[in-house]
């Protein structure tokens, strides 16, 4: 539950009032129409919003459509729902569907409903169905009356031409589909072909009277041809697609692109004689934000330092209204594969005018931030400048030269330069130890390319170099939130909420498994969460506790309200820092120009008054950008696997569901199922509140991260999917353990769950 504000003066806001005022509105409303209902002022607002927050955790209340809040349980008995999503366990999560889209709250599929109609594939995401509400004991749960179709009627997958014994091709054949939840193919007939070859990537749209078919493989008709399988990019091709990613630009945006003039000083201040420097890892094509730092000569603040951030100055060439504008809002942001980049901005600007290029005049958006000796900030002030940075370094490089390597080019550097910005760091980084912000352990890996195709999968290493930027990055960001709050300019915020209270019941649940504990009647801190992760560290326990850590945070989004950024420990933050491949960025920059008086092309009122749909919208598109990524990464490592099918494999379990085991490998932290069925002749009981399978015979155990030994017995490229068997032997009965009749309850109807929202 979020941190309820200090009891304002006014007439109190209760849940019924609000709840009253909704149904007042008809049902469902916006937020500012549930505060005029109320007749409540700006006062009252933040004390809306926690009760607003606080229904919508319990389940009260649901988002629609239009952004709407709406009164779950005027969720109709019954209506049409779309498949929209899993749940960690597997469990299929639904949405109901009306004339003006989504409305009302995620809603389980009964446990078996997605099996249950007979003569048909099982359901998944995706499908349409006919479904009804029911009320239970543990939340809304909907029972699927009548498959309708699919809510998204083209599927996208690989072209099978039909061969005979002799190798001649027929006209017709299958697709495979590139969603690995689908469980079987697509017959295309000759006639429905087209220009489609074998091995290519294509759109396909299930047949006219195919959506309902009862019976027998589902027929469809190629309406594109979007790649081949071929084509080492195949895995991207296919995470674009499939998550609506359009790369390219229109040719307004490439006008607009073309005549944009390198910077002049009209209008900014000369940093030029600032050696500000970028750091970033050795392969970045863009450069978004350089740094210097040195001692502060003010003799009141011996010991402190002066840290400069210059960002690019998007803005200068994205203007409100724009082509380039309207193009970079509808991406949000870019998106980056293993392979490629799908850029928020045309290359002529993201890799050149807008990159802060080493010996090149640049314009920016810089700030400069004073810290006393012992880090913490005193004072910042924003400029509009133009800079030509010193050097451009990648990470490894600039920590070679701190640890006593330098090379010719950070020689040079290392003295002036990197010395006092390591000092810098490490004074500031003093304060942000008592700060406390989470500090979770998870390793990047990168996936190395050779001659087009999947070499290998290496872990990222980190450096204090990382940290370095990182840290004063978010400095940065802060600074922009507090100067536009001084300034009393709405703003985007980065907010990041802290756990719900499921979530946190269910890591309570699961640490006693690896011997700790957490205390229900403390104070939920970032800094709870780090003792924990320091008694896991070094441990056996170590990585399944950071995941598990880390699956019990909220996710940071965007919004016009501020309720602070948990994971960071954080009272306001603001994304400032990269505004070349995040819209979110660019509206800070513009609302600090307006709000400084650092020029006419500052956030227009229209644009402010949109804020929470901006804000929605972006925390959307950043979503779809995540999960294409991870799909291309999926891909691309299964078909590096391809070869090794039969391989056995180290790894742990990092998902325990009734249907199977989700295993992680150690050697290139690829994701799969080893489904129940592989785990022996034993019948296994999914024990939730233990995260473990047991035999319901011998007590036997497979617990949430265990080590174990797999071999891997199916790699799907095309879906990037991962299937396996455990060779390892299950852990012996925890203790006490005994055989109840409740297994036969669990085996037959699935253990209960509580709506997870």
């Amino acid at each position: 539950m979020p941190k309820r504000p200090p009891a304002p003066a006014f007439e109190p806001l209760t849940r019924e009032r609000v709840l009253a005022a909704i149904e007042k509105a008809g049902g469902s409303a916006k937020k500012g129409d549930i505060a005029r209902v109320l007749g409540i002022g700006p006062e009252q607002k933040k004390e809306l919003r926690y009760i607003l927050r606080s229904l919508e955790e319990e389940g009260a209340l649901g988002r629609t459509g239009h952004k709407r809040y709406a009164d779950t349980h005027a969720l109709p008995q019954s209506g049409v729902m779309d498949i929209v999503d899993r749940d960690p366990d597997g469990e299929l999560l639904a949405r109901m569907r009306g004339p003006d889209g989504y409305f009302g709250p995620l809603v389980r599929l009964a446990p078996g409903e997605g099996r249950r109609m007979k003569g048909e594939a099982a359901i998944g995401v995706g499908d349409r169905v006919l479904a009804r509400i029911a009320r239970t004991d543990d939340g809304l749960e909907a029972r699927v009356v009548k498959r309708l179709g699919q809510s998204a009627h083209r599927v996208l997958g690989v072209f099978r031409a039909i061969k005979d014994d002799r190798g001649r091709k027929f006209s017709g054949g299958r697709v495979e589909p590139a969603d690995r939840k689908a469980r079987h193919d697509l017959i295309v007939e000759a006639q429905h072909v087209g220009e489609a070859k074998d091995g290519d990537l294509v759109l396909v749209e299930i047949a006219t009277g195919q959506r309902e078919r009862a019976h027998g493989p589902k027929r469809g008709v190629i309406k594109e041809i979007v790649g081949q399988e071929r084509d080492p990019r195949a895995a991207s091709i296919l995470a674009m697609h499939t998550h609506g990613i359009h790369p390219g630009f229109s040719e307004e945006e490439e006008r607009q692109a073309a005549n944009a003039k390198p910077p002049t000083l009209h209008g900014r201040m000369d940093l030029r004689h600032l050696p500000l420097i970028t750091i970033d890892p050795e392969d970045a094509r863009d450069h978004d934000d350089a740094v210097y730092a040195q001692l502060d000569d003010d003799p009141k603040n011996k010991g402190g330092w002066r840290v400069w951030v210059a960002i690019a100055d998007v803005s200068a060439y994205v203007t409100p209204g724009s082509p380039l504008d309207r193009g970079a809002f509808k991406r949000g942001n870019s998106t980056y594969f293993p392979d490629r980049v799908a850029p928020m901005l045309p290359e002529s600007l993201s890799a050149d005018l807008c990159s802060l290029r080493e010996k090149e005049d640049r314009a920016c958006l810089a700030v400069e931030m004073t810290f006393d000796a012992h880090g913490r900030k005193l004072k910042h002030k924003f400029v509009r400048g133009l800079m030509r940075s010193a050097a451009k370094l990648a990470y490894e490089h600039a920590q070679a030269a701190i640890n006593g390597e330098p090379s010719d080019k950070t020689r040079p550097l290392l003295d002036p330069i990197l010395k006092p910005l390591w000092a810098a760091y490490a004074c500031v980084w003093g304060a942000r130890e008592k700060r406390q912000p989470l500090e979770i352990d998870a390793p990047e890996h990168k996936i190395v390319f050779q001659n087009g195709r999947v070499a290998g999968v290496k872990r990222r290493e980190r450096f204090d170099a990382h940290k370095l930027i990182e840290e004063f990055m978010i400095q940065a960001n802060v600074c922009a939130a507090e100067t536009l709050e001084q300034k009393n300019r709405p703003l985007i915020y980065r907010v990041h909420d802290r756990p719900s209270d499921e979530k946190l019941a269910a890591l309570s649940d699961f640490l006693p498994t690896v011997g700790m504990s957490w205390s229900k009647g403390q104070n939920v801190t970032a800094g709870r969460f780090n003792r924990i992760l320091q008694l896991a560290s070094g441990t056996a326990h170590n990585d399944i506790v950071n995941e598990v850590v880390l699956r019990t945070q909220a996710q940071a989004v965007y919004a016009p309200d501020n309720i602070g950024h948990f994971g960071l420990n954080l009272a306001r933050y603001a994304h400032f820092t990269s505004p070349i491949r995040r819209y979110a960025d660019l509206t800070v920059h513009r609302a600090l120009i307006r709000a400084l008086g650092l020029g006419d092309d500052g956030a227009p009122e229209r644009d402010e008054q949109r804020y929470e749909e901006t804000a929605q919208h972006i925390t959307e598109t950043e979503r779809r950008s995540m999960a294409a990524e991870r799909d291309a990464t999926a891909r691309y490592i299964a078909s590096y696997l391809a070869d090794r099918v039969g391989a056995a494999f180290a790894g742990r379990v990092t998902g325990v569901t009734r249907f199977g085991l989700f295993v992680r490998l150690d050697e290139t932290q690829a994701d799969g199922l080893a489904p129940i069925s592989t785990l022996g002749a034993e019948r296994w009981l999914h024990d939730e509140a233990a995260h473990a399978l047991v035999g319901e015979h011998s007590g036997k155990r497979f617990p949430l991260g265990m080590r174990v030994e797999v071999r891997l017995e199916e790699a799907t490229p095309i879906s990037g999917g991962l299937v396996f068997s455990v060779l390892s032997e299950p852990e012996p009965p925890s203790p006490g353990w005994r055989k109840t009749r409740q297994s036969r309850q669990s085996r037959d109807r699935g253990p209960r769950r509580k709506q997870r929202r």
